[in-house]
């Protein structure tokens, strides 16, 4: 179950680019926004939805990590 939030990544066919190396996902795709983020915070308190509010918001992590990583090599 927790896998299946993998496809919150879905709204990166939205972008333009699709894929851009370069590019900090936390607030550029709508799923990563600061809006969704706070809706998954509000999940993880609902036994119902728990798991998958769990998944997105470890998919967060790893993406916001990334975005750390990004920038500390860049400079």
């Amino acid at each position: 179950m927790i896998l299946a939030t993998m496809l919150m990544d879905l709204d990166h066919l939205l972008a333009d680019p699709i894929f851009d190396p370069d590019r900090c996902g936390i607030n550029f795709h709508f799923l990563h926004s600061q809006k969704a983020i706070l809706g998954y915070v509000l999940l993880s308190f609902s036994e119902k939805f728990r798991a998958f509010a769990v998944g997105f918001l470890f998919h967060i992590l790893t993406d916001s990590l990334d975005c750390f990583l990004q920038n500390v090599l860049k400079n």
